[in-house]
């Protein structure tokens, strides 16, 4: 059976335009690996990169492009989406497209400025390997999972792929994110990943044997909902998650919390915080480093004035049986 035949989550109105626009792009042989802010800019910002001359140049690097550059196709899928912004004789997509897992994944276009922008870059691929290397070291059912905070869906996806009988819910607070996730999940046939509106958990009923969160971790000036952690050095959403998922994990169920942490003097800020929480005996956990310094540039706001790193991490907790 072909993705295309197989169920899909339902979609509707544009929504479906947007689908049939990941599915040409799919067939177009399209990839794209997307990353960080800092190197985007820094790539688009050379001479010759100003304009796009493919189509990953137009829905991966955000640039701008001439009429010809895109097929008659896709730029008709674009205009019916309400995608295909049009600027000084040029034309540019309001979404971007990266690939991942051999799926194709719906987000925000760069620059990422809005309140509400969706993001996805190398925190996503990182996160997604946790997840694998905890899918593969269970060997008991997953019932019921979910993606906490689950902004494009690649967490929650992954996990419906791995568990097609799984009920895995995927929780926002993002509008713009949950209708993202709705058709990723569509694209990537996996009709049991349900996007939630959500606060975490809040209203959200059940036991999970699988919960997953990749939570935003940064102090953000401007409080956009795909970085802003909260608290001093962005850490209080992640403790937030992880006091939210404990009760409500299975005997035998896992926590997958991919974060970032500020180093000050040494001192692993996020880790002293979450050791509380994780001293009970029915957890058993394990902390990794996973890259010692990322964001780097927030170092030089004020926020981040007496940190002197940030670094991604992963909480790996499981409940006891």
């Amino acid at each position: 059976m072909t993705k295309e035949s197989e169920p899909q989550p339902d979609v509707a109105g544009n929504d479906r335009v947007l689908l049939r626009l990941g599915k040409a792009l799919r067939a177009a042989g399209y990839e794209f690996t997307t990353v960080t802010p800092a190197t985007h800019a820094r790539v688009n910002a050379r001479p010759e990169n100003r304009e796009a001359r493919a189509l990953r140049d137009v829905f991966g690097w955000s640039r701008s492009f001439a009429r010809e550059v895109v097929p008659d196709e896709i730029l008709v899928l674009m205009r019916e989406a309400g995608i295909l912004i049009e600027e000084n004789g040029l034309f540019r997509s309001a979404l971007r497209v990266s690939s991942l897992e051999g799926e194709l994944f719906l987000h925000s276009a760069f620059p990422t400025t809005a309140a509400d922008a969706v993001f996805f870059g190398p925190d996503t691929y990182r996160f997604a390997r946790a997840i694998k290397a905890a899918l593969r070291e269970r060997a008991a059912p997953i019932q019921n999972a979910v993606d906490i905070g689950c902004g494009a869906g690649p967490g929650g996806i992954l996990v419906a792929k791995y568990a097609p009988e799984a009920r895995v819910l995927m929780t926002d607070i993002n509008e713009a994110a949950l209708h993202l996730t709705r058709i990723n999940a569509a694209l990537a046939s996996t009709p049991n990943a349900i996007p939630v509106r959500a606060d975490i958990l809040d209203g959200v009923g059940g036991m999970f044997e699988l919960i997953v969160s990749n939570p935003p971790y940064l102090n953000d000036p401007l409080a956009r909902a795909y970085r802003h952690g909260g608290g001093d050095f962005g850490a209080a959403l992640s403790l937030r998650i992880l006091e939210a998922a404990l009760p409500r994990l299975a005997p035998g169920g896992t926590l997958i919390l991919y974060t970032g942490t500020a180093i000050v003097s040494g001192r692993d800020l996020f880790r002293d915080a979450a050791l509380p929480a994780l001293a009970a005996a029915d957890f058993a956990w394990t902390y990794e480093d996973v890259d010692p310094d990322v964001f780097g540039e927030e170092l030089e706001t004020q926020a981040y004035r007496t940190a002197e790193r940030i670094a991604a991490v992963v909480l790996n907790v499981r409940k006891r049986k």
